[in-house]
């Protein structure tokens, strides 16, 4: 684990930022090579793009915030302010999922006062997305954060105690979910690539994303620890968290547009 790649007096390189910073730049060049395919202006892809760089940190930090608020009761400075009353200089604490909703938001009312197709723009940028989830998470792992539960096994892992994961499980062995979580990242980025070839109607690429991001998140947060405050509900002994249940609402959501798409294609093949 390396959290900090360099560190300059009060000023650090953390891994988790050197992560997804590429991730934003290599996204960038993806979308903008495959928009040039589907005929749309790269500049377009590019004013969008910082939309949505701005809008996945600020919404990663509000979800962020709002579920943590004793951490930032009596400094709420510190939510957007990059020099931490602590004397960190960066900001550290992001819930991912507030920041994909909130990128989803800003690009359906970007495109619309551009009189642009929300669905074309993002059936060319959604891989991107599985390319962001496996370089960020690489950094997750780096950075001792986003870590799972207890376990056995030669795959499980113990972090150092100096990490979020290694404070919590003290020489214990956990869950590397970060990885996992990875994985399926670069699962969903190879799968919307070759998918592309059977797309029939706009938006397909975008839907499958929300099947399979919604599936494998689901899935792999039951391994992953949570603070009571992130917990929304309980079934069967199990808690259900804040990003399962929204997870599990992506995948809902993914399955009905698809099916809806799929029954138009249906009766004007019929017409």
């Amino acid at each position: 684990m390396h959290p900090v790649i360099v560190k300059l007096g009060a000023f650090e390189l953390r891994a988790y930022g050197l992560m997804l910073a590429l991730s934003f730049l290599l996204g960038i060049m993806l979308s903008i090579h495959r928009a040039k395919k589907k005929n749309i202006s790269p500049d377009q892809v590019m004013d969008l793009s910082v939309l949505i760089i701005i809008s996945a940190i600020v919404g990663s930090r509000l979800l962020y915030v709002i579920f943590h608020l004793d951490e930032f009761h009596g400094h709420w400075m510190d939510t957007f302010n990059p020099f931490q009353s602590s004397g960190q200089i960066g900001i550290a604490g992001l819930t991912m999922l507030g920041g994909v909703i909130m990128c989803f938001v800003t690009a359906a009312v970007y495109l619309s006062v551009k009189k642009l197709s929300f669905l074309k723009f993002a059936d060319v940028l959604i891989p991107a997305v599985g390319l962001g989830l496996f370089l960020t998470r690489i950094g997750c792992y780096l950075n001792g954060c986003c870590f799972g539960l207890p376990c056995e096994g030669s795959l499980c892992v113990t972090f150092p105690p100096d990490s979020a994961a290694g404070n919590t499980f003290q020489g214990i062995p956990i869950v590397p979910t970060q990885l996992y979580s990875s994985v399926y990242g670069l699962i969903i980025l190879v799968f919307l690539l070759k998918a592309e070839k059977w797309q029939k109607f706009d938006g397909f690429l975008l839907y499958w994303f929300l099947i399979l991001y919604g599936f494998g998140r689901f899935t792999i947060d039951f391994f992953r620890f949570y603070e009571s405050s992130m917990v929304v509900v309980k079934i069967a002994g199990k808690g259900i968290s804040l990003n399962q249940a929204l997870s599990l609402g992506f995948v809902v959501l993914g399955v009905i547009l698809m099916i809806v798409n799929y029954r138009k294609l249906s009766s004007q093949s019929t017409n």
